[in-house]
């Protein structure tokens, strides 16, 4: 998702990079585009309409440093506002005082999240924690066995359940997860956006699942 995003932001900023001189014209297409990204990428919209407005707002009173262009001054301005809103400073995992932590992955449908699973999942190894994955994706045919794979490439336990219950998967992931000493579970979950409500409740039955077999582990 962020690599597309980078690419629509990068095409939209394309134009304005050798500029000499700016005009509000050249300004607004820019941020039409960039406006349109963000949306598809699933910003908020009143985060998208906050973040164009403080972008344009400073274009146009911008003062120009000497060592960049009028183009090159607005890229600047868009990289530090999305950096303002992603977060400037670095963010911690925050761990369970008393046993594992569970972290839950949840977005959009093709958006990553297996893939960011097992990468989470290497980087708490090499960090020394003790982590297990749980696949919780039974919609996706080949997401349990994608899991399993890369479980097996970077030497981390993964527990699998294909009985098409994403719930009882996710409870019995963390079950599986707590007898084998980890310290840290790993639930990769279907693909679903917030306005399907179904998927949407079925998510909070993921959480409450989880939560429950943590308290019964404890």
């Amino acid at each position: 998702m962020f690599d597309t995003l980078s690419d629509k932001l990068q095409h939209a900023l394309g134009g304005l990079r050798g500029r000499g001189r700016l005009d509000e014209e050249s300004i607004s297409k820019a941020m039409r585009e960039i406006r349109l990204a963000l949306l598809e990428a699933d910003v908020n919209l009143q985060v998208v309409k906050d973040f164009v407005a403080r972008v344009k707002e400073r274009a146009a009173g911008a003062e120009v440093t000497k060592s960049l262009t009028p183009g090159q001054e607005v890229v600047k301005i868009v990289h530090e506002e999305l950096t303002a809103i992603m977060g400037g400073g670095d963010s911690q995992l925050a761990f369970a005082k008393r046993g594992p932590t569970v972290i839950l992955l949840a977005g959009l449908q093709g958006s990553g999240k297996t893939t960011a699973a097992a990468k989470l999942a290497l980087m708490l190894r090499k960090d020394g924690r003790t982590p297990a994955l749980v696949a919780a994706d039974l919609q996706r045919p080949a997401a349990i066995d994608q899991l399993e794979q890369l479980g097996k490439q970077i030497q981390v336990p993964v527990y699998s359940d294909e009985r098409k219950d994403p719930v009882t998967a996710a409870r019995k992931g963390v079950e599986f997860a707590v007898e084998q000493g980890a310290d840290v579970v790993v639930v990769d979950t279907a693909g679903r956006h917030q306005v399907d409500a179904d998927l949407m409740e079925e998510l909070g039955r993921i959480a409450s699942a989880v939560s429950n077999a943590l308290t019964e582990a404890s």
